[in-house]
């Protein structure tokens, strides 16, 4: 065994990257990734011949005798990207392989089918057949169903799983999709998917284009994934859920500003908002602001004052007017005149259809 008291560490990385079935990695590859690990734990990188001898160590100089496979695959050329080349690369022969596998303890197992059981409500992961043969192999029984999920039917339920694994497995991918528009019109898009994300019983993919400008697509528009392993993959900087704190839904505007929104919910429905905020930042207003504004608004009798803090954007004003009379934007101006300009065209189409 090689004298480095970083061995095992560059042998859990390694490990991982030869078990991965979605990506080609080559020798200079594997060192890339080690390298690119070790940094974030303050470990000095290493140099290809380490990791020449580390394989050979887990394959064959050590108690591992790891099956380890050799391959090659076409990429595009870097001289010339209309020509390809041969990649030499290599794998576990047995993607299931590890080095570092462990018998699991009864509560380990248990929890692990308890939440096999919850991923197999979502249509659409992938393997799922392979899940339900591994949560049986636990010998854990499920009598009922205990949590469920409101799902949205995919005519192509391939895509959720699809995306996942592209996801997970930091794949760059060639997006087929098409507009409520132009529904036969086949659009395509080169993507760096990010995140899964379902609001309103529709899932959306937020990814970033070539160019680096985020984008989100509703799955049910998505019509085919193809990926594309010798693209490299970029990474999103940040924490991506910070995306979705200022906003309702999934379009964010990034050049609108923060608004502090303030509105009025009767007697009727001031539980169920207080209950089940229409935004995370949702704050019932009370003491002197409540009776400032009590005075400002005489006619709204009774009810309870709300603020939350958002960006404007289509899901927003079309929250704030699905309550209809029960809830009154009362500032800023601006989305009151949205609110109310939405409002006075649903009226005139409705007038439209009495005539």
């Amino acid at each position: 065994m090689p004298a480095n008291k970083n061995a095992v560490t560059r042998y859990y990385i390694i490990d991982k990257l030869l078990a991965n079935r979605y990506k080609n990695y080559s020798i200079a590859d594997l060192m890339e990734k080690v390298n690119e690990e070790l940094a974030e734990m303050d470990i000095e990188p290493v140099s290809i011949r380490t990791i020449q001898y580390d394989i050979n160590y887990i394959e064959a100089g050590g108690p591992f005798l790891a099956e380890i496979e050799r391959y090659q695959i076409d990429v595009p050329s870097q001289r010339n990207p209309k020509l390809t080349v041969k990649k030499d690369c290599l794998r576990y022969a047995d993607p299931s392989f590890s080095i570092f596998k462990k018998a699991l303890t009864d509560d380990e197992k248990y929890l692990l089918g308890e939440a096999l059981s919850l991923l197999g409500q979502f249509d659409g992961l992938p393997n799922l057949d392979g899940l339900e043969r591994l949560r049986k192999s636990l010998n854990v029984k499920v009598d009922r169903q205990i949590i469920s999920f409101t799902k949205n039917p995919l005519e192509n339920s391939n895509l959720l799983g699809e995306i996942f694994t592209a996801i997970s497995q930091k794949q760059v991918i060639e997006l087929h999709y098409h507009t409520f528009e132009v529904p036969d019109e086949d659009r395509m898009v080169e993507l760096h998917p990010y995140l899964l994300r379902e609001y309103n019983r529709r899932w959306y993919l937020i990814a970033a284009a070539t160019d680096g400008k985020s984008l989100n697509f509703a799955l049910d528009r998505i019509d085919k994934v193809v990926p594309l392993p010798a693209k490299k993959y970029k990474p999103y900087t940040g924490d991506l859920n910070e995306r979705f704190e200022d906003i309702i839904g999934v379009s964010l505007y990034e050049e609108r500003p923060l608004l502090d929104i303030v509105f009025w919910v009767s007697d009727h429905s001031k539980d169920y908002v207080a209950t089940k905020p229409i935004h995370e930042s949702q704050r019932n207003i009370k003491g002197e602001h409540e009776e400032a504004l009590r005075q400002e608004y005489p006619t709204l009798e009774g009810g309870r004052f709300f603020s939350i803090e958002c960006i404007e954007n289509y899901e927003l004003i079309r929250e704030l007017t699905s309550f209809g009379e029960d809830l009154i934007v009362l500032s800023p101006s601006n989305i009151q005149d949205i609110v109310v300009a939405r409002i006075t065209e649903m009226y005139q189409e409705y007038q439209m259809l009495r005539k």
